[in-house]
């Protein structure tokens, strides 16, 4: 892992959501990116447990009238497993439900006991109940008919939440800076070196981190048209209207985007500002910024309003323009609108088409990891968050500089 800071040296990362949403996955990236244990609770109960009669539980182990009994023991066995890992390896990823230690109590207190003294970080995967019911559906194993599917309880424990409709890589890129593993700074790239006139953003997944919601909407129009998730994800950061001309019949087009349209906007609820990006963003004078954006009016206005950004005076959208990102057009338009130079404007940008797009308009480019892996983004600088960086003005003009 490229990093500029470590973890504690003795950590254990604990993984918890509930069935389907990821967790054994997750787990194993992130056990080997850190180079730690991975101990996962059904690896280390489930055999047993399913060797055992049923007729001697009652039922199935996760249904039998012991099941609290048996769900006790489980955790202990893997309490055990984890104090040994810290002892000798120096801490652990766990990977589990942790559906009582989410509720703190005396639960919580037994898991922290049993990693001290290693720093405890709890992730929890979330992910809406049709995603996880899917995703068990697919994987066909026989425990999960026995599972009750009660809705869990919002945690009461510190936690780090990520989303379950995010790919693994996209999962990883929003945890290593909270697990304090931050990509390296090159400080010394000419970029720093440069003065601009304006800055202009991009805003899903640049300003707002609106991934999640965007997979999760295209997932449930793939879903209702039967298109290829496959092909959604090749396309990232191109409009709409765009997409769907190559993914449904021409006579399905206005439908589809009319659907597509509700379905961002109604998911367009309590969404986070990216890292850093708020206080970057509002260090940039308001006329001297603009947004630059493949979505259309109503879903741009409606993530801007669920992340709390202000909206700029230059706001293009793919409504306003005849040829959307990768096509240098809309970086043109807010430039110009801006009374610019485009050859003086700082784009901030996450996704191949954006970053395409501000190059063949003679911008320079600041591209943010998180969306799509550094290796894809051919950028001048490339950053795992906002915070990294800020913004001074220098004799009238906006210089870039390491934070």
């Amino acid at each position: 892992m490229n990093s500029s800071c470590q973890m504690p040296e003795r950590a254990v990362v604990a993984i918890s959501g509930a069935a389907g949403s990821g967790k054994s996955t997750l787990g194993r990236a992130l056990a080997s990116e850190l180079g730690l244990p991975l101990i996962d609770l059904d690896s280390v109960t489930s055999p047993l447990l399913d060797a055992l009669p049923a007729e001697v539980l009652g039922g199935h182990w996760l249904a039998s009238p012991h099941a609290a009994t048996i769900r006790d023991g489980r955790y202990a066995a893997l309490r055990a497993v984890a104090n040994d890992a810290v002892d000798t390896a120096g801490g652990a990823v766990l990977v589990a439900p942790f559906t009582a230690e989410l509720e703190g109590g005396e639960p919580w207190r037994l898991l922290r006991e049993s990693v001290e003294p290693a720093a405890l970080r709890m992730i929890h995967l979330t992910g809406d109940p049709g995603l996880l019911a899917a995703r068990r559906a697919a994987r066909n194993e026989s425990r999960d008919a026995h599972r009750q599917d009660v809705p869990a309880p919002a945690p009461r424990v510190p936690v780090i939440t990520v989303e379950a409709d995010l790919t693994t890589e996209q999962q990883l890129e929003r945890l290593r800076p909270e697990l304090g593993l931050r990509r390296d700074l090159d400080v010394d790239a000419a970029l720093f070196g440069r003065t601009f006139d304006a800055v202009l953003f991009d805003l899903d997944g640049t300003l707002v981190d609106s991934t999640a919601s965007v997979a999760r909407s295209w997932r449930r129009f793939a879903e209702h048209y039967g298109v290829s998730m496959e092909a959604l994800h090749a396309n990232h950061g191109q409009p709409a209207r765009t997409l769907i001309g190559r993914l449904l019949p021409a006579d399905l087009h206005e439908e589809g985007l009319a659907h597509v349209t509700e379905l961002e906007v109604a998911d367009a609820v309590d969404l986070p500002p990216v890292r850093g990006a708020r206080a970057f963003y509002d260090a940039v004078p308001a006329e001297r910024r603009a947004i630059v954006t493949s979505g259309t009016v109503p879903i741009a206005a409606a993530r801007l309003s669920a992340a709390g950004f202000a909206t700029p005076d230059v706001f293009v959208t793919a409504d306003q323009v005849e040829h959307g990102k990768p096509h240098p057009e809309p970086f043109l338009t807010a430039a110009e609108r801006l009374g610019v130079d485009p050859e003086r404007c700082l784009v901030v940008e996450d996704a191949v088409a954006g970053v395409a797009a501000a190059r063949a308009a003679g911008c320079a480019v600041l591209a943010l990891t998180g969306t799509v892996g550094a290796e894809e983004l051919h950028a001048d600088l490339i950053i795992d968050g906002l915070d990294r960086v800020r913004l001074a003005e220098d004799g009238g003009e906006l210089r870039l500089i390491p934070a």
